[in-house]
């Protein structure tokens, strides 16, 4: 295999390996997708993130977990997808329209480093569950800061309630009238995440359904960085639903996918 060019960016702490797969030449093989996210042996990263092209759209974006599996979506990782794709020219300009496993998403360029992405409507809403392209379950506390976030998150990740999927686990502490702050177990990255744009999403649309919050919600994320998700709620249902936040390039280099040490089968 040839060596593959990719850029490293986060969004809002949120970290990616971005790759141009516009040609399709990448092998989508999942242990091969690990190793490329896996620290020391790989980039590392939270998440790897293929742009390919699309008939219906723009282009597409295919996310993949740090251990290999594939996600419908990723909020943050649609915010850099999009910066990203205005960067290589598979975008016209600033606003642009990108196929995921979970529906269409548009997106807008608003300045160098703020992107904002429309989410797919929240669906399958509970007291403190919800799927924001995602599935999240929302854990509510006092202290963000005392709240066992790898122990009880492994827990409710890996329980018989989200079999055989599991769950995200989001950690909540909600403060009137607009703000919240979430640490988030990540199902696929199997440990706490730095951040979450679909559990910002998330954590919001539960704040506001049941816990007098009112939109635009700031999320501040785990990682120091904050959120905005804005949306309407009319007869108990979501729509409009926005995510934005900061995108940051962080480096490009090229890796050897023979050096990783995995056949594709």
């Amino acid at each position: 295999m040839k060596p593959v060019k990719f850029v490293k960016m986060h969004g809002a702490g949120n970290d990616f390996v971005l790759v141009d797969d516009r040609k399709g030449d990448i092998p989508c093989e999942h242990r091969l997708i690990a190793a490329m996210a896996t620290r020391p042996g790989g980039i590392g990263c939270e998440g790897v993130v293929l742009l390919q092209k699309s008939e219906t759209a723009d282009f597409k974006m295919r996310f993949f977990n740090p251990d290999g599996s594939e996600a419908d979506l990723c909020g943050n990782g649609a915010r850099c997808v999009a910066a990203f794709a205005l960067e290589i020219g598979a975008a016209a300009g600033k606003a642009m329209r990108f196929e995921t496993a979970a529906g269409f998403v548009d997106a807008e360029i608003l300045d160098d480093d703020l992107v904002r992405i429309a989410m797919p409507d929240p669906k399958d809403l509970g007291e403190d569950f919800v799927v924001a392209g995602v599935p999240h379950k929302i854990v509510t506390v006092d202290n963000i800061a005392r709240a066992d976030v790898e122990g009880e998150g492994r827990r409710i990740r890996m329980s018989d309630e989200f079999a055989p999927d599991g769950t995200n686990v989001d950690f909540v502490c909600y403060r009137a009238p607009d703000r919240a702050l979430v640490r988030t177990y990540e199902r696929g990255v199997e440990a706490e995440s730095f951040a979450c744009g679909t559990g910002s999403v998330a954590a919001a649309v539960i704040g506001v359904a049941r816990h007098g919050l009112r939109f635009p919600v700031h999320v501040k994320t785990s990682g120091g960085y904050e959120l905005i998700v804005d949306g309407t709620l009319k007869d108990g249902v979501f729509s409009n639903v926005t995510l934005t936040g900061p995108v940051k390039r962080v480096f490009e280099g090229m890796i050897d996918l023979d050096s990783l040490g995995v056949v594709p089968e």
